[in-house]
């Protein structure tokens, strides 16, 4: 792939690292060798192979480690040694899975996991799966426990302590395969955030585009940690979710130039898919009286942030309309009589420029709601 005319490596997740080093151990433990490369199948049938970083034998164990590379993708576990620890068990037992040192455990409802489970997902416990039965055949048994070094730190960079994932990272993967700065994998974080938000009962969630906005709208309405959705500029994708995964209420908060965007119908509001129109946001400062000098220099300001000052300046409250507009776009987008939407748009300092009512997103627009507080 491609972006901005740079070629853009694929790497490996953590699943498929873990699959290959469950493969060499196993192969370890039944012949006391380690192989000079091993291979796993991927769930689209390819095979690549990988370099053991870490190889050990001990009184009815054995341990090999793969190095994760994520390709060109900024992933916290670029880099990071998984490895896999395998030890018989007695006959029809089966395969179990153990969290090892830096891998987390379940603790909430919602998951593809039991609570108490170890945080490895089903895609790559069944790549694990598959490596064992190639090695060992269909009956082995054996306890599989997988470890990530430093894990317990690198997980504090991630979602997981606000998906009830404690102790360290998930062992993650659907495909094997890291596609650099992919869409499909911050939209999977955004659903299991909704899933273990409606397994908690939560009546309340609120999608924020980042950090400033989401702490000023959780301070607002004191929503709890598990409340939070880290939907960034997938606004689109939590909405469509919440749709056939309902919850009583959401609130959609972010930035002005974010919701300025979602106010002209841009349900992703990544810079790259286009900025916001100067012209458009003009357009509805006139509808709020603004003065044609304002209307020009809305016009020619800098940027959408610029833009909200000026209007400020000359009275305008230019937040509301927004609100409003934005509502439009993102009830169109939910479209459910069971689930009230109401927006907010926060500056960058967290201060609130105008938000809607609370309304059902199958009915006419709301009213705003002002900048309360």
């Amino acid at each position: 792939m491609e972006t901005d005319g740079k070629n853009l490596r694929r790497g490996w997740t953590t699943g498929t690292c873990a699959a290959a080093a469950t493969k060499a151990a196993c192969q370890a433990l039944l012949t006391g060798s380690f192989p000079d490369l091993v291979d796993v199948e991927l769930p689209n049938g390819s095979r690549p192979a990988f370099v053991l970083a870490t190889e050990e034998k001990g009184d009815g164990f054995a341990r090999a480690g793969v190095v994760k590379d994520a390709g060109d993708d900024p992933d916290v576990t670029h880099g990071a040694l998984i490895e896999s620890t395998l030890r018989r068990t007695e006959t029809g037992s089966g395969i179990s899975f153990k969290a090892g040192k830096g891998v987390g455990i379940v603790t909430r409802p919602g998951l593809p996991l039991s609570v108490g489970e170890p945080a490895i997902n089903p895609v790559p416990r069944q790549m694990m799966l598959a490596a064992i039965h190639e090695v060992a055949g269909a009956e082995a048994d054996f306890e599989v426990e997988i470890s990530v070094r430093d894990g317990e730190t690198l997980a504090e960079k991630t979602l997981n302590g606000r998906l009830g994932i404690v102790g360290g990272l998930s062992i993650l993967g659907t495909t094997g395969i890291v596609i650099p700065f992919s869409c499909s994998a911050w939209i999977h974080s955004i659903w299991r955030g909704i899933d273990v938000a409606r397994a908690e009962g939560l009546p309340h969630l609120l999608g924020a585009t980042g950090n400033a906005s989401e702490k000023a709208g959780q301070a607002f309405y004191r929503l709890p940690e598990t409340a939070l959705i880290d939907m960034g500029d997938f606004i689109g994708g939590m909405l469509k979710y919440l749709k056939t995964h309902p919850v009583p209420r959401v609130t959609v908060a972010g930035g002005v130039a974010k919701m300025t965007k979602l106010a002209q119908g841009m349900l992703d509001v990544h810079s790259k898919r286009g900025l916001a129109d100067l012209e458009a946001l003009a357009k509805l400062a006139e509808e709020a009286g603004a003065t044609s000098e304002l209307l020009t220099a809305i016009r020619n300001a800098n940027m959408v942030a610029h833009a909200f000052q000026l209007a400020e300046a000359a009275g305008i409250d230019l937040g509301n309309i927004v609100a409003q507009k934005a509502w439009v776009t993102a009830a169109a987008a939910l479209g459910r009589d069971d689930i009230a939407l109401d927006i907010m748009v926060f500056d960058r300092d967290g201060n609130l420029k105008g938000r809607t009512a609370p309304t059902p997103s199958n009915r006419a627009a709301p009213n705003s709601e002002g900048p309360i507080g």
